[in-house]
């Protein structure tokens, strides 16, 4: 589940001094309000969400919430943070002194356990990138765009070694997301399409074998 950062105190100013550390209580309310965002915004969108929704969502008094999140936007932002470092994990674990295929191979089987247990995540996140991402482009231009360039600085080493056929490692790391993310953003697509004898948890099996198929033979050096 998503570990958020802390908000800062009620005032939001700064030089009052060291906020006071959360009571178990507190970090409880806090989860609880978040935990029933995730379902409001991935229903409704930023635009579309209220904190009257969100309150109610938690079984909680509006007062009561605004005591932890001053204002919509406070609870959108820590959510899509602690949600971005979460769905960037995956990445993170990409290692430059692996197996290049075998490392792609769990990269594209983590990426798809991400859309199989946080669909919500990923259409939260989807609808926020379709609206141009206005609130987290920071994010996606400051710690996504550095991991990304990370990797595919790896990838690009791999590749200049002969141990995977030359590619845009940039378009390559798109290509997977695209594929992988798909199983939760078009969830009910997928499923329809399927149909019931296919439709259940052995999809996600079954795409992972595909994708794998699909990716590693296309990156397998000359021989």
């Amino acid at each position: 589940m998503l570990d958020p950062k802390r908000p800062r105190g009620r005032s939001g100013k700064s030089g009052e001094g060291r906020a006071r550390p959360q009571t178990r209580i507190q970090k409880e309310k806090q989860d609880l309000i978040l935990e029933a965002a995730l379902d409001v915004f991935s229903l409704h969108g930023f635009r579309g969400a209220t904190i009257d929704q969100i309150a109610e969502s938690a079984g909680m008094s509006k007062p009561n919430l605004l005591y932890y999140f001053r204002r919509k936007e406070d609870i959108y932002k820590q959510l899509i943070a602690g949600m971005l470092d979460v769905w960037l994990a995956p990445l993170r674990h990409m290692n430059s002194d692996g197996d290049p295929l075998p490392e792609i191979r769990s990269y594209i089987r983590r990426k798809l356990e991400m859309s199989r247990d946080f669909p919500r995540q990923s259409r939260l996140f989807a609808n926020e990138v379709l609206q141009g991402a206005p609130r987290v482009v920071d994010m996606l231009e400051g710690d996504l765009k550095a991991l990304v360039d990370e990797k595919a600085k790896i990838i690009t080493g791999w590749m200049e070694q002969g141990k995977l056929r030359r590619a845009d490692p940039y378009h390559l790391i798109f290509a997977i997301w695209a594929t992988t993310q798909h199983y939760a953003d078009f969830d009910v697509q997928v499923r329809a399409v399927l149909g019931e004898g296919r439709g259940g948890e052995s999809r996600f099996a079954e795409a992972a074998t595909f994708l794998e198929e699909l990716f590693l033979h296309g990156l397998k050096p000359d021989a």
